[in-house]
């Protein structure tokens, strides 16, 4: 988001337009025309930020603000503006805004935009003279409170890589690969806000039942397989992301470890323990990143109000999903579900903002499991 400084004693003002969330495509052709300056034997994008030029990041949503929103062009020019993700916003709010705020964001934040070099941890100048960017309505940027790991890794097979965080002004940063499932809670949202399907996210567990490719709807299709297929999909992305990492990192992940509002539907981790074949542990306390953002709060130099030492804290209670088919079926349904999206690729074809919207349902599932009957 972007927001105007009006000066000591005024509110700070926002632009209407001047806050894009992730899921925003208007930064698309912005993509498609820095990517053509991005010579093909030297991605120094990536290099520096262990990214893909994506409309996922900030630097490009910061890019289509300077080029459509006058009040934005406008704020920069007389040096108003101030740049940052929700963050940043809201620890200026609260240490004063105009009146002196802290203009910050942490290294984990800074890492997400595109802009920040991975490896000197610093905002780089050759990224954002390439974006366009002036340096000066950045953040500063600051440690997350301690330690998590020392080396940077790349990733040969699709994932991101990316600062897990650094816990202490003084202390090393450590780093992450990470995989998307980009549409996992949102794809319940919409069966819920958009279609009426569930009332509640915990309701999606009593509507499962599909078999093969949805692909546009009939009359035989019911509420069933709507929301096992979304169920499914999920659970064969987070598939195809372990396999990565497990290829990346050479060592075979024993147990996945889930937290999120998605893990209280426990046909969902059941489904997911099957299709992974190792077991799923969900944590009784779900919320962990909000957890960890406190205890990393509560850890910070100066606060010391607990210690994240292993020994200092207290054990977890955990419900553990063991797979409940063999790994033959597993393997059936997993390689099922990519060859129907291999054939599911190439339909589309894309059409410009002008020549009107475009409205296409696709999910894909592969196999029954649980029926409910309907009254």
């Amino acid at each position: 988001m972007c927001w105007i400084a009006l000066g000591k004693g005024k509110i700070e003002e926002q632009c209407d337009q001047a806050c894009e969330v992730w899921l925003d495509l208007r930064t698309q052709s912005t993509v498609e025309n820095l990517s053509k300056r991005i010579p093909g034997n030297n991605n120094f994008v990536k290099s520096k930020t262990g990214l893909p030029l994506s409309t996922y990041f900030s630097a490009v949503k910061l890019r289509w603000l300077l080029d459509n929103v006058r009040k934005v062009q406008k704020a920069v020019e007389e040096n108003r503006a101030l740049f940052g993700t929700i963050d940043s916003w809201l620890i200026w709010s609260l240490t004063g805004g105009v009146n002196g705020g802290v203009h910050c964001t942490d290294v984990t934040n800074a890492s997400r935009t595109m802009l920040f070099n991975i490896h000197s941890l610093e905002w780089d100048k050759e990224l954002c003279e390439f974006f366009g960017i002036p340096m000066e309505i950045l953040p500063n940027v600051r440690s997350s409170s301690e330690i998590y790991g020392l080396m940077c890794v790349f990733s040969e097979h699709g994932l991101l890589t990316t600062v897990a965080y650094k816990l202490g002004r003084d202390k090393p940063v450590y780093y992450a690969l990470e995989g998307s499932v980009a549409i996992a809670g949102a794809v319940i949202r919409w069966l819920r806000d958009n279609l009426g399907i569930i009332k509640s996210s915990e309701e999606i567990g009593e509507y499962v039942l599909t078999k093969g490719i949805i692909c546009g709807l009939t009359q035989f299709t019911n509420k069933c397989h709507i929301a096992f297929a979304a169920l499914e999909a999920v659970c064969f992305q987070t598939r195809e992301i372990l396999d990565a990492m497990n290829r990346d990192c050479g060592i075979p992940l024993s147990h996945l470890q889930v937290d999120g509002g998605m893990t209280s539907n426990k046909i969902l981790m059941q489904l997911q323990a099957d299709i992974l074949y190792i077991p799923v542990v969900k944590p009784s306390m779900p919320e962990t990143t909000a957890l960890g953002a406190a205890m990393a709060a509560g850890a910070a130099e100066g606060v010391g109000v607990w210690s994240l030492e292993p020994e200092d804290l207290s054990a977890v209670t955990m419900e553990r999903f063991e797979p409940q088919i063999n790994a033959e079926e597993s393997e059936i349904r997993y390689s099922t579900w990519k060859k129907a999206v291999m054939k599911s690729m190439g339909w589309v074809t894309t059409q410009s903002p002008e020549s009107g919207k475009m409205f296409l349902l696709f999910i894909i599932s592969t196999f029954s499991k649980f029926v409910k009957q309907f009254i």
